[in-house]
């Protein structure tokens, strides 16, 4: 055995070279992780009642429950006509980044992507109905996330999210839950169409459907024990009993590299600003501002997030979605926006944005990695914890009763959380106006008012 310089053999240069390793990698983990560490200063874990291993698997939980985006999104945007490989790239590092800011900078326990009823709106309304190239309509996108960042800069947007009603917050809440729930029935084949009925059961025989309720049953037991890893725990089982069956499988391909430039930097700002596209960022600006409004007030009401029925920094919540839809559209996606998914990881217990560090860690491997395609029936279960917020609900008063009402029930039936809202406002406008009660009517719910009269006018001429 050859000696170093000082006469020691490798061996103990190896030892010192360890030694060495730990005694500087002690205190960086102390600082990290200890009780006054990074983690703990800018998260605030204990102010929070929470800890790490919690956050961190809530955030797995609430990425398995929207890792669907990776693989849907793609599909949607490439029958626009756009590149399936680039469009993936955009989904996933706007996804990343948006969850990141809202991690960071909010602390909330919400992720972001591209939306699924935006993207749909974007294909089938924008580029295949109107004939827009897909470029433009990027551009429109753009464009109205420039708008969204405006008006959080100048905290209008807030003021928006603090000036629903308590009413309308709980019915929103409950009405998210119906609409997951709905969700995750049709999914899994619980639910089908039916010509007669509009809906009906599905067939009982369908392995798919089985397992589903399988795994229903298998999450509400453990959720009922008061495990904290539930649905994630739901989901793994579920994912491994579907591998025999084939209704699951590994990832085929692993470590793929991306390919961006199909659709990054595509965006065509100079069409988009051509007359007769404004009403296109009319309609995205709207559907997105309400959806995502209706997605946070929802999510951090079930969260308890709320204080006196307002959002503590609703501006740095809301500054995410709109600098996140900005990177989507030079990257090449639709609009993104809040997802009430999150409400998965919040279940899970999250309670600080600590979590969404993993998710949005999860969203860039996604883009070397064949996606984990998530299973839907831990949707169910959510959507029923999130259910209880009808109890809040005024009743006795038929005018805060009725608009949570329209707003819980439209919110599944319409298929859009932004619809449920708007109605809700309106009919609460009406009510309290017809009975005399316009006193209860605040300023900001006049204007949301006539900006939803102006959002149905501009859909009516879609």
């Amino acid at each position: 055995m050859k000696n170093g310089p000082w006469g020691e053999s490798r061996f103990y240069a190896a030892e010192v070279a360890l030694a060495l390793t730990l005694l500087f990698s002690v205190p960086i983990v102390a600082y990290i992780f200890g009780s006054d560490g990074l983690l703990e200063r800018v998260f605030h874990l204990s102010e929070n009642h929470t800890t790490i291993r919690r956050e961190l698997l809530a955030g797995l939980t609430t990425f398995m429950t929207m890792a669907y985006v990776v693989v849907v999104n793609p599909r949607i945007l490439s029958e626009a006509g756009m590149p399936i490989e680039g469009v993936l790239f955009a989904t996933c590092i706007s996804a990343a980044l948006a969850t990141l800011i809202m991690g960071f900078w909010a602390n909330y326990p919400i992720a972001l992507a591209p939306g699924m009823s935006l993207n749909a709106y974007f294909t089938y309304s924008i580029v295949l109905g109107r004939g827009v190239p897909w470029q433009t309509a990027l551009g429109v996108v753009f464009l109205s996330g420039l708008l969204f960042l405006l008006l959080t800069l100048t905290n209008i947007r807030e003021q928006i999210v603090n000036g629903i009603p308590d009413s309308l917050k709980h019915g929103t809440a409950a009405g998210i839950g119906l609409f997951i729930a709905f969700i995750g029935f049709r999914n899994a084949g619980i639910i089908v169409a039916n010509p007669s009925t509009f809906v009906a059961m599905g067939k009982i025989s369908d392995p798919q459907v089985l397992l589903a309720a399988v795994g229903l049953v298998f999450i509400a037991i453990l959720m009922a024990r008061r495990i904290g890893s539930a649905i994630l725990l739901g989901i793994i089982a579920i994912t491994l009993l579907g591998i025999p069956v084939g209704l699951t499988h590994w990832p085929q391909h692993f470590f793929s590299l991306p390919h961006p430039a199909g659709t990054l930097f595509k965006l065509d700002l100079r069409a988009a600003t051509k007359l007769g596209l404004g009403e296109l960022v009319f309609v995205f600006f709207f559907v997105d501002l309400f959806d995502n409004v209706g997605t946070l007030v929802g999510v951090c009401e079930q969260g308890g997030f709320l204080r006196n029925g307002k959002l503590p920094g609703a501006s740095r919540a809301l500054l995410a979605d709109a600098i996140g839809t900005m990177i989507g559209a030079v990257t090449g996606t639709s609009t993104v926006t809040s997802y009430i998914e999150s409400a998965a990881g919040v279940a899970a217990g999250a309670r600080t944005g600590l979590g969404n560090v993993l998710i949005a860690a999860l969203f860039l491997l996604a883009m070397f990695c064949a996606p984990l395609v998530a299973a839907i029936p831990a949707l169910i279960l959510v959507g029923a914890l999130m259910c209880g917020s009808v109890a809040k609900v005024r009743w006795e008063e038929f005018t805060d009763g009725f608009p949570a009402f329209l707003t819980l029930i439209a919110t599944p039936l319409t298929f859009s959380i932004a619809t449920g809202l708007s109605l809700g406002v309106l009919s609460f406008t009406f009510l309290k106006l017809g009975t005399g009660k316009y006193r209860e009517i605040s300023p900001l719910i006049w204007i949301l008012t006539i900006l939803f009269l102006l959002r149905y006018a501009f859909l009516g001429l879609e």
